[in-house]
């Protein structure tokens, strides 16, 4: 149940690369506004993934080098796993409608 989860979402850089960052935390910033985030950089993807499945965090928004080039970011939800492309303008407005009462 994501109204259990203490971390609504996790923001996870793809790397440390100094292009991603910037949007990354950006984005992290945005998100905070809302909900209990999580901003992890350790580590490799899957991982990262891993640990957040770990402790109930429902998504996971990636941010990748195909960011730069689309403006949006890869979500990954929990419980299916399925991962869907969302634009940048567009990700706060998502997760809302998937985190209703959460």
């Amino acid at each position: 149940d994501r109204r259990l989860s203490p971390v609504k979402v996790a923001v996870l850089p793809l790397s440390r690369n100094e292009q991603l960052s910037p949007v990354a935390r950006s984005l992290a910033a945005d998100l905070r506004k809302f909900w209990n985030i999580e901003f992890d950089v350790a580590g490799a993807i899957g991982r990262r993934y891993r640990r957040q499945d770990e402790i109930g965090t429902p998504f996971c928004v990636t941010i990748d080098f195909e960011t730069l080039e689309d403006n949006a970011v890869t979500v990954r939800e929990r419980d299916s796993m399925a991962q869907e492309r969302v634009s940048l303008d567009r990700v706060v407005g998502y997760l809302a409608e998937q985190l209703v009462g959460a």
